[in-house]
């Protein structure tokens, strides 16, 4: 099939679920009230709660929710042909991660800007609130270490790929030192040194790789960057937001759009081929990248893209404190999830560009891929043009680059290019995954100081530095000793499993909500879906378990994964118990605005 079929029902797709389904969804199941003003307009003060043009909080929320799970998770479902991934993409998409994503904005927005455990806390019950903190602890640690892993096997012995993406970091300080004490912000200067020096860095790369001094540097081992990661995670994690985390966040935006833009211009023009079948002989399980069957593992493989929990902690974290109208929840929250649904559908069309077992080559162990009986086509080709040895690098990340740098090349321009954009793509996906890791090892910091002060109120100081650097350590050496130990066929799926357990549940507590302000009648469109992911994402938890972790002696990995499972379940059953107290109640009440509600929730 050619690409620009796929690319085109997904524009149509996703046109039609923003017209029809979203508008349904905000004003008929939420109610939204313009009369209802936010906590951005109530409670602003300048820092936290700021009233935000429409336009640059789509920007900003997009650049929070869309890491690298969009990138990985489809390149890794590849496996499965590209017809199940496209599916779930489309319809996940529009039908649970524009939902989730909206309901649990409107959610928090109605809580004055609080956390999903908060909303839980109100909305079902304050033990329930508690272990979904908790939960989101561990799913934190695992979203962590799996994007990280990602980055370890594209950058290891890549003097060129590793040079490139180290330069972002003093790339991003420059620019956040310029932006901090340059006259007016600026932002248009910061945004120009930014952009010219990240073109010098890919520019110089190849003379870095070919010089003795500076490639022994940079050629470093999988163990060294798996150690090397983490403790860059540690340093931005205790830096000011305004010196790397500000305008690391602001850089990706430019290229996260831009990039996934000329991809979607490169295969207007190219009309690349799917080379990968519409269904492999992995589809019943076995498979050499996600071990699992297509159902219910690619539920859980295409972790972001489709539908995500993370992106309930952005939902309720910065985005819901900066909205100006309930009016543009539709825009903000539905929109910008249908916007990563679109970078999943080109992640899946770089990936599926590949022939089958040059995608193989190079998503799995060179010993696994042995054992498949493939034979590469354009394998040595491709790795000449890029200038790097491709094969063996599982992850998701090389095979994606390389998928974008042969639709770039391809085009007549730029067929001699295919070593830069090859570069260029490690580095899009590395900027990605390294503001989510440093963005997600804050939060997680936060969280670990909120825990310990309940003991030891000193902790919840925060500007205390032996509490930051303490809980920084502690949360730092978490993740990367799975980044360390662990491979991507044992850390995505847990962590996919984890991602996908907690959307479910912000699905359900959404639902709660739903139920209480009296439009019961329109609760199936959040129930629908969080149920179906209870039960699916339960199902790929327990044949991971059984099938993978123990088999394999793999004991903390399996203790890890039982534990979200019970933490959920506990939160789930919570959840379903409130729904049958509110269904019980007969006679409404009237809310501080008018509308009838099953139940006023004390502010």
């Amino acid at each position: 099939m050619n690409a620009l079929t796929l690319v085109f029902a997904a524009l149509c797709v996703f046109a039609i679920g923003y017209r029809f389904y979203g508008i349904f969804f905000t004003k008929k199941v939420l109610g939204i009230n313009d009369a209802r003003l936010t906590p951005a307009v109530t409670m602003a003060d300048g820092h936290d709660y700021v009233k935000t043009n429409k336009y640059v909080l789509f920007g900003h929320h997009f650049a929070a929710i869309a890491a690298a799970g969009p990138l990985i998770g489809p390149v890794l479902a590849a496996q499965f042909g590209y017809l199940p991934g496209a599916l779930w993409i489309l319809v996940g998409c529009v039908l649970g991660g524009c939902v989730h994503d909206t309901v649990v904005l409107f959610a928090s927005v109605r809580h004055k800007g609080r956390s999903l455990a908060y909303i839980a806390s109100q909305e079902v019950g304050k033990a329930t609130g508690s272990v979904a903190g908790f939960a989101v602890l561990f799913i934190l640690l695992l979203t962590l270490a799996g994007l990280s892993i990602a980055v370890v096997n594209a950058m290891h012995n890549s003097p060129w790929g590793t040079f490139t993406v180290f330069a972002t970091i003093p790339i991003a300080i420059i620019m956040g030192v310029y932006m901090q004490h340059a006259p007016g912000g600026g932002v248009v200067g910061g945004s120009i040194i930014g952009v010219v020096l990240l073109a010098l860095a890919i520019i110089v790369g190849p003379y870095i790789a070919s010089s003795p001094f500076w490639s022994s540097i940079f050629n470093m081992s999988r163990p060294t960057i798996a150690v090397t990661i983490p403790i860059y995670g540690f340093v931005a994690s205790v830096l000011p937001v305004w010196l790397l985390l500000c305008p690391r966040d602001y850089l990706s935006t430019y290229l996260k759009v831009g990039t996934i833009g000329a991809l979607a211009i490169g295969i207007f023009w190219v009309h690349p081929q799917l080379v990968m079948p519409a269904l492999t002989s992995f589809d019943a399980g076995g498979g050499p990248i996600i071990h699992g069957p297509v159902f219910p593992f690619l539920f859980i493989t295409i972790a972001c893209g489709a539908l995500s929990g993370f992106h309930a902690i952005i939902g309720s974290g910065t985005t819901p404190k900066m909205l100006d109208s309930e009016h543009n929840l539709l825009f903000v929250g539905f929109g910008a999830m249908l916007m990563e649904g679109f970078v999943a559908i080109m992640a899946l069309i770089a990936a599926c560009v590949l022939v089958p077992a040059d995608y193989f080559a190079i998503n799995t162990p060179v010993a696994v891929f042995a054992k498949l009986g493939m034979t590469p086509v354009d394998l040595n080709s491709l790795a000449q043009a890029v200038g790097e040895n491709i094969q063996g690098r599982p992850g998701g990340a090389v095979s994606l680059a390389v998928g974008m740098a042969h639709i770039f090349s391809s085009i007549p321009v730029m067929s001699h290019l295919m070593a830069y954009w090859y570069h260029f793509a490690i580095m899009f996906e590395a900027v990605f995954i390294l503001t989510a890791v440093d963005a997600g090892t804050r939060v997680g910091r936060f969280f670990l100081q909120e825990m310990i002060g309940q003991v030891i109120p000193k902790f919840r100081e925060k500007h205390w530095v032996p509490g930051i650097l303490f809980t920084s350590a502690i949360f730092t050496f978490a993740w990367g000793y799975f980044v360390y130990t662990g491979n991507i066929s044992t850390i995505w799926p847990l962590f996919g499993m984890s991602n996908q357990l907690l959307a479910a549940v912000s699905l359900l507590i959404g639902t709660t909500m739903i139920i209480r302000m009296g439009r019961a009648r329109y609760a199936w469109t959040t129930a629908v879906p969080g149920l179906a992911m209870v039960g699916i994402t339960f199902w790929a938890g327990y044949l991971q378990i059984t099938g993978t972790y123990l088999p394999k002696g793999l004991y903390l990995l399996a203790s890890l994964a039982v534990i979200i499972l019970v933490l959920m379940a506990i939160v789930i059953v919570g959840t379903v118990r409130r729904w049958m107290e509110l269904l019980g109640i007969k006679a409404p009440v009237v809310d501080n605005y008018g509308d009838k509600v099953l139940e006023v929730v004390p502010e």
